[in-house]
């Protein structure tokens, strides 16, 4: 996480988050099939970053006051995002352009190591995404990412937790009781 305050806190220096937004409960940032490559730092709230899979939204990432999100699928690559991003509380976000901070990182060598350190730290979470949507039983899964991201557990509602989790809300309430 140290990866992502050294990020925010360039770009805030240098004056890059310049545009605002504030998003109602339920109501999309970005909407999959888009393009977006800016960055967003929320600043209150909590989003939670879905793809289409089989005609359902499946939860793959979440965003918590504090982190910097963005589509990565288009941030990275230009095209269109597989990845539809909402909140699921009040959220407050401010804003860098994708032209604006990319050329602010790359124009020096330390904020361009801090760059690659915090794509880094990204991806080991993906990798730690991809071992939990892996895992067979639905309780490994529950305590993998339990031990991993307690946050989730204290901030996002228990249906979107289940989505995640690969099970149903049923399910998942049955093993929190259970190891509770």
């Amino acid at each position: 996480m140290e990866e992502i305050t050294s990020v925010y806190r360039a770009l805030d220096k240098a004056g890059l988050w310049t545009r605002r937004r504030t998003l109602k409960r339920g109501e999309y940032l970005m909407l999959h099939g888009h393009h977006d490559r800016d960055l967003y730092y929320v600043e209150s709230g909590t989003l939670v970053a879905t793809a289409i899979i089989g005609g359902e939204e499946q939860c793959m990432r979440f965003g918590y006051t504090g982190d910097i999100v963005a589509a990565i699928d288009t941030h990275l690559g230009g095209g269109a995002s597989t990845f539809g991003i909402k909140a699921l509380r009040k959220s407050e976000l401010r804003i860098a352009s994708y032209s604006d901070y990319r050329a602010f990182m790359q124009a020096d060598p330390e904020r361009r190591l801090a760059w690659e350190r915090s794509m880094e730290w990204l991806i080991q979470g993906l990798l730690e995404r991809e071992i939990d949507l892996l895992t067979p039983g639905p309780e490994e899964r529950y305590q993998r990412v339990l031990a991993r991201s307690p946050r989730l557990f204290q901030e996002v509602p228990a249906k979107y937790i289940a989505n995640y989790l690969r099970m149903t809300p049923e399910t998942l309430s049955r093993i929190k009781k259970d190891a509770g």
